[in-house]
């Protein structure tokens, strides 16, 4: 999987290669992550890419010369798919997540200050994404996020495969309570039914916990698993 990231501070992006599990499918080959920086595209003698929103207003507006000539000059493989990190997109969940993990390249537009002139959607016309309904200084967490999420579906970043399908939400719960040594902390017990090796009765208590936890923590993803499952 390859990730083109069109961002103002590529070394936001940069610095969370070196670390942990995407510093190893990184090193490994499993993911190639390359940012762009508008800035170089700008034909502005002090590299601005910003200025000042027509009809008034506060704040500044990401001028469209810079990101759309960024964007085309970045070289785009045929199973490819463009991404605008935006409040206004669509929820990122992990149905879209196992979506784009079936892609060779995802590229990224980082957005800063009052948002995208509107005709770099235009020109572009990429597919906006939203981590959630709050506002963030810039797009390079959310491009983290998808960076990450989409990461670990993908074959060789962990070191089973089998661990990103057990994860909340693969199959619209969250996840069962974990547990490892020592079987007693502070009174607290590991249940007795990890301890006793019955494959069959771990699942079944698995798959309680997962939809206990999901009905109190989270009812609206049990409303929608029971319409999808019953």
């Amino acid at each position: 999987m390859r990730f083109d990231v069109l961002t103002l501070f590529p070394e936001l992006i940069e610095s969370h290669m070196d670390f942990s599990i995407m510093k190893r499918a990184s090193d490994g080959g499993v993911i190639d992550v390359h940012t762009i920086n508008p800035r170089d595209y700008s034909h502005d003698k002090h590299k601005k890419v910003d200025d000042t929103p027509y009809g008034g207003g506060a704040g500044m507006v990401l001028a469209p010369q810079p990101y759309v000539e960024a964007y085309e000059d970045v070289e785009k493989l045929e199973n490819s798919i463009t991404l605008m990190m935006t409040p206004q997109g669509e929820p990122f969940t992990d149905s879209i997540s196992n979506e784009l993990a079936g892609y060779e390249q995802i590229i990224i537009l980082c957005g800063h200050y009052e948002g995208f002139d509107e005709r770099i959607r235009d020109i572009i016309k990429p597919r906006e994404i939203s981590i959630g309904d709050f506002v963030l200084t810039g797009g390079e967490l959310p491009a983290l996020c998808v960076i990450d999420s989409v990461s670990r579906k993908i074959e060789g970043t962990l070191g089973k495969i089998e661990s990103a399908h057990d994860d909340s939400f693969s199959d619209g719960l969250l996840e069962y309570p974990q547990y490892t040594k020592p079987r007693e902390y502070r009174g607290l017990k590991v249940p007795e039914v990890l301890l006793n090796g019955n494959h069959k009765l771990i699942e079944e208590y698995r798959l309680a916990q997962k939809i206990e936890r999901t009905k109190k923590k989270r009812p609206d993803l049990w409303v929608k698993y029971q319409k999808e499952n019953f």
